[in-house]
């Protein structure tokens, strides 16, 4: 991607760098659930569905994050007894926001 100029009502040029994410194709999450180390994040999708027609639909993943033995955070699906309802609470709230917002999910067809 370039840069981009542009000139205000003053005629100075304001230079318009492109993001991390505009270079590196990185996506954002639409939204993300946590209860403490527990998260559920809501992803916006790109495909194609079975006649070849440009779609979208959502995907939620899930994750635990933990400090590692040298002080740096990890991210596992692994779950302990005590992160159940916390987990439980993440997903449901995906769940729920999914609902509430486009009134059905995709992947239910």
């Amino acid at each position: 991607m370039e840069k981009q100029n542009s000139v205000d009502e003053a005629g100075r040029t304001n230079v318009k760098v492109p993001s991390v994410s505009e270079i590196m194709g990185k996506k954002h999450p639409e939204t993300k659930f946590k209860a403490g180390a527990i998260a559920a994040t809501v992803w916006l999708n790109q495909g194609v569905d079975n006649e070849g027609k440009p779609s979208s639909y959502k995907t939620i993943s899930f994750e635990r994050s933990y400090l590692d033995k040298d002080g740096n955070w990890q991210q596992t699906s692994s779950l302990r007894v005590g992160d159940l309802p916390k987990a439980i609470l993440v997903l449901s709230k995906a769940y729920e926001y999914l609902m509430l917002k486009d009134g059905s999910i995709a992947e239910e067809d």
